[in-house]
Parts: C-alpha cells; sequence; structure tokens
C-alpha cells in the first residue's frame, strides 16, 4: 500500500508550504489545487464554481412561510455541492492508489482512512497567519490586519463547516491527527526534515 500524507490547515498557517516541500524532501507526488481542476474537467463545472462549493458545507434550503403560501425549495445547488464531493472523493482515492503522495485540505484524512494516512493539521497564532497572509496576497489590493482577520476567520469557518458536515467530526480536533504543528514563527525549512524523518 502507498504511502498517503494528509495535511489538513488554518488559513495563512502555511500548511500548504509545509505540504509541498514535505512532498520534495520525500519524493512523493502533491496534490492541492490540481485537484479542483481536475473536479472541474471531470463533472464540466468551471473552475471557479467548483472552488466556490469546495470547503463550503452545502447549503439547504428550508420552504420559508410567507402568509399561506410557501416559496419552492431550489436542490440544484445542493445535488451540485453532492456530485462535486462524490467526484472529489474518487478522485482522491485514484491518487492514493497510484503513489505515495501528499494530500492537503479536502477531506482526505476521512476519505482515506481505510488507506490508513499520516494525517497532519497546521495552526498558528492570529499575528503569524495575518503576516504569513500579507506576504502571499496577490491580490494587489491592499487590506489591513482587521480584514486579514476577517478573511481568516470566514475561510476557516468554511473550512470546518465543510470538513463537520461531509465527516462528522471536528475540524482541527487534535484526536483526528497523527501529529499537529504550530507553525507560530517557526521556520519551514526547519520542520520539514524533522516530518520527514518521523514520517
Amino acid at each position: 500500500m502507498n504511502k498517503i500524507i494528509t495535511i489538513g490547515r488554518e488559513f495563512g498557517s502555511g500548511g500548504r508550504e509545509i505540504g509541498r516541500k514535505l512532498a520534495e524532501e520525500l519524493g512523493f507526488a502533491y496534490y492541492d489545487k490540481e485537484i479542483i481542476t481536475e473536479i472541474a474537467k471531470r463533472t464540466e463545472l468551471s473552475e471557479r464554481y467548483v472552488k466556490t462549493i469546495v470547503e463550503r458545507r452545502p447549503v439547504f434550503s428550508y420552504p420559508v412561510h410567507v402568509g399561506r403560501s410557501f416559496l419552492n425549495v431550489n436542490t440544484s445547488t445542493v445535488i451540485q455541492s453532492s456530485a462535486v464531493y462524490a467526484e472529489q472523493c474518487k478522485l482522491l482515492k485514484e491518487f492514493a492508489e497510484k503513489s505515495d503522495c501528499v494530500i492537503v485540505g479536502r477531506c482526505a484524512d476521512y476519505v482515506l482512512r481505510e488507506y490508513d494516512p499520516f494525517k497532519i493539521f497546521v495552526y498558528a497564532d492570529e499575528k503569524s497567519k495575518v503576516e504569513r497572509c500579507k506576504k502571499r496576497d496577490e491580490s494587489g489590493i491592499e487590506k489591513t490586519d482587521k480584514e486579514y482577520i476577517k478573511l481568516i476567520k470566514s475561510i476557516d469557518k468554511n473550512r470546518a463547516k465543510y470538513y463537520d458536515f461531509y465527516t462528522g467530526q471536528t475540524w482541527g480536533d487534535k484526536l483526528n491527527y497523527d501529529v499537529c504543528i504550530n507553525t507560530t514563527d517557526a521556520n519551514m525549512d526547519d520542520i520539514v526534515p524533522h516530518l520527514a524523518k518521523m514520517i
């Protein structure tokens, strides 16, 4: 059986960087944004749309009572969310069977549980996450620290809801992972070799 490493991460914690460097160090395949590209191809949905679905809990609409009438429920979003998640699961299993690999996000620790992955969760304090986001922001739009904090909290909230919905587990709970790494004031180049030896 191939060696699978999954990485869950708070936004701005450097989990993606650890994943990429760890894959390089171990000579493993690395999957992250490529997953969205492949799902878009397979479902014939745009990458942009797939990106908005992934990491967000499906929104179930309930009838709204207005006087004595009810508004119809549109289930197309729910159906598409389920289709994207199903395709994602299929794709992750294909990657796991293909070769040793590092997979970032996508509930991979849960989806691939039968493959016995080495599960990592990466987190950091607020200040470190804001600084990391500032360095990597390519939007060209200047943001205040307050705006970055709001963005980080929003993305992490969506990740948590998505993970909790599809896995029935709590996102970021240390009991779900083999190793939790605090990257506050840490140098990734120092962390990765030690992590590779452990694995």
